[in-house]
């Protein structure tokens, strides 16, 4: 049958069918998947059931090497799940039970609830997150994502011209810091020193301008930092606006990948004594796939 997609919302956002994704080995269909996200930024599959093993055999296939540091799992002294290039997107421990509220891991997972992209904290960063969902509540736990790119066509041109050429650095201890969580031993913070990325940049896949923004984003390299935090705030504010935010309400099975290059998500709240087991895979932008505008 072949890759089908139906958007969501104009050029953002994509409902996909005709393929089995664990399935899935054919160079032409994985390609017909990337060509789709250069051009929709994120994909909805539904009725994906995937095995840990075969979500990371996916991931590889689509796009090389996978994502194995993230903060979670240097907190996590025992793990729940044991294929490291799968990231535990849930509200579970060990034993496989919803975390107690003053548990680290939960504090820390409460920053997903602020607009980010994955791993901006670190060089190389993310290029595609795989989000697969196996237990989800009964209400609440959406994931919206923002289109950066139409974001940035919507900018006057007097504050495109001002973001030329600036770069942001991004730092998880800053996110992380921001709703007062700061439990990181010296040993956890050396690990993630953050890393510097442009404010805007061209993507490769589709040739269009976004903007590269996340709540990792702590200042404007060279700018005082107040002035910097303004400006970063003011920002993902206008890139948040409804008009460019698609809202995934998720059901068991589901299978979503989006494209960290040219987008910014963030996780909903829920009842948190339901079970929210989503389970993620990430790959490595490892070529110099963005370019400064």
């Amino acid at each position: 049958m072949g890759l089908t997609v139906r958007p969501l919302r104009p050029n953002f956002a994509g409902e996909a069918e005709g393929l089995v994704l664990r399935e899935t080995h054919d160079r032409a269909d994985l390609d017909a998947i990337v060509a789709a996200l250069d051009r929709y930024a994120v994909l909805v599959f539904h009725d994906q059931p995937f095995e840990d093993g075969e979500h990371t055999a996916f991931a590889r296939r689509l796009d090389g090497e996978l994502v194995t540091k993230v903060a979670r799992t240097v907190l996590e002294s025992r793990r729940r799940l044991h294929d490291e290039g799968i990231t535990d997107i849930s509200n579970l421990d060990e034993d496989g039970r919803p975390l107690d509220r003053a548990d680290r891991r939960r504090m820390h997972g409460l920053g997903n609830r602020l607009w980010h992209t994955d791993s901006s904290f670190q060089q190389p960063a993310a290029r595609y997150s795989m989000l697969s969902a196996k237990t989800v509540p009964a209400a609440g736990g959406e994931t919206e994502y923002a289109d950066m790119r139409a974001a940035y066509d919507a900018l006057p041109d007097a504050l495109k011209a001002r973001l030329d050429g600036l770069r942001a650095f991004h730092s998880i201890m800053y996110s992380r810091q921001t709703i007062g969580f700061t439990d990181f031993s010296d040993a956890e913070r050396a690990q993630f020193p953050g890393a510097e990325h442009p404010l805007v940049r061209v993507h490769p896949g589709s040739g269009r301008t976004g903007l590269y923004l996340a709540s990792h984003a702590e200042r404007i390299v060279g700018w005082p930092v107040p002035d910097g935090r303004i400006l970063l705030r003011e920002l993902i504010v206008l890139a948040t606006q409804p008009a460019f935010v698609y809202r995934h309400t998720w059901r068991g099975g589901d299978f979503v990948i989006w494209d960290n290059r040219c987008t910014m998500h963030r996780g909903l709240a829920f009842d948190e004594n339901e079970p929210r087991d989503l389970r993620r895979a990430t790959t490595l932008d490892l070529a110099p796939a963005l370019t400064p505008a």
